[in-house]
């Protein structure tokens, strides 16, 4: 234990800190002017994540504005595709597309392994700097897609509302859904360890579509990939800390609680203290404000944290949004977010 290591950090670890750490998910984005205005002048997405001077410059938007305690990587979970032989782009208010879905056994066969160094040296060259920018200030997080959500992508070929596709090949042709689900956890576990060597103190899965599976589907596709890409990463890196996400996630949270993972990160869809209640007590959780909350008042927002903290007193705790912050909310909101988070304890000591 070091008082000199980042607070999230030490938070993730297990270890008694002062406060619960803050950050949020998409804290580097569109509700902010100044990415606003880098996207104008930049108006690809791939170019904004792949172009490491951009990316930095992103993620380190959030941390100049409110200093929050965990930068993360402005990057996205389908960047290690075309170093598997993927192709994809992101259109604007439309969401990415892929331009050559994977739906055949051929097609999956053809997958070439990842090699992270060589397809994707900014996403290293960022997490590097970023490290060194921000020191122990903060604690630098990474993420992955999960390889549920990732087969839902390349499968579907784009975003989709009832996810046809892949269960139709989850239900006619599950071995060939397995064996791309398996080729992308041993991509993603190889991709997070280079994260790590990178730079990333603490890294995020997110299984973003998981929770559209039934619990018997997510215990045969989705959980038994986590779990690889959990016990492949903790086999080279024991004492990272890892987060798992699903949004939806409240059918299946005692399964998450399973699969390995350190934290548990909730969406807001079920109370803090019944989600801490379904999980084991050495596993800690995440979350879990609604990122609508932040279009209310400041007062709104001090009470829903003070709250959110005060039922997740006995457990690990990061403090953060139950998912993504959203496009139009106001940066003086988010704002009241991270200055509320860092003062929680002196506000519940002062009875506020």
């Amino acid at each position: 234990m070091s008082d000199s290591l980042p607070l999230l950090l030490r938070a993730a670890r297990g270890e008694s800190v002062e406060r619960p750490p803050v950050w949020m998910m998409r804290q580097a984005g569109r509700y902010m002017k100044v990415y606003r205005e880098l996207r104008d002048r930049h108006p690809s997405f791939r170019e904004r994540s792949e172009n490491p001077d951009l990316s930095y410059e992103i993620s380190m938007q959030p941390f100049e504005a409110f200093k929050p305690d965990g930068v993360i990587l402005f990057s996205d979970i389908l960047t290690p595709l075309p170093g598997m032989g993927i192709n994809f782009d992101i259109v604007e208010s439309k969401g990415p597309l892929i331009q050559e879905p994977i739906r055949t056994i051929h097609q999956v066969n053809s997958l070439q392994d990842l090699e992270p160094e060589a397809s994707m040296p900014f996403v290293g060259e960022v997490l590097n700097r970023l490290r060194e920018s921000v020191k122990n200030q903060a604690t630098v997080l990474g993420f992955v897609g999960a390889p549920w959500t990732l087969a839902a992508y390349v499968v579907e070929g784009k975003s989709s509302k009832n996810y046809a596709v892949i269960k139709a090949m989850a239900f006619q042709e599950p071995e060939l859904l397995h064996k791309l689900l398996n080729h992308f956890a041993e991509s993603i576990a190889s991709y997070l360890r280079y994260q790590i060597n990178s730079g990333a103190q603490v890294v995020q899965m997110f299984d973003s579509w998981a929770g559209q599976l039934s619990p018997t589907d997510y215990d045969t596709f989705a959980a038994p990939y986590q779990r690889k890409v959990i016990e492949l990463v903790k086999q080279t890196h024991p004492n990272t800390p890892m987060i798992l996400y699903i949004s939806g996630s409240a059918g299946v949270l005692e399964r998450m609680g399973q699969t390995g993972v350190d934290i548990v990160s909730l969406d807001w869809t079920v109370d803090i203290a019944e989600g801490i209640a379904r999980l084991p007590k050495h596993v800690g959780v995440q979350g879990n404000v609604d990122p609508g909350l932040l279009f209310g008042t400041p007062d709104a927002i001090r009470e829903r944290i003070i709250d959110t903290v005060k039922k997740a007193q006995e457990r690990i705790h990061i403090l953060n949004l139950g998912h993504g912050i959203l496009p139009g909310t106001p940066e003086e909101n988010a704002r009241v977010f991270f200055e509320t988070g860092k003062a929680v304890k002196e506000l519940i000591g002062s009875g506020t």
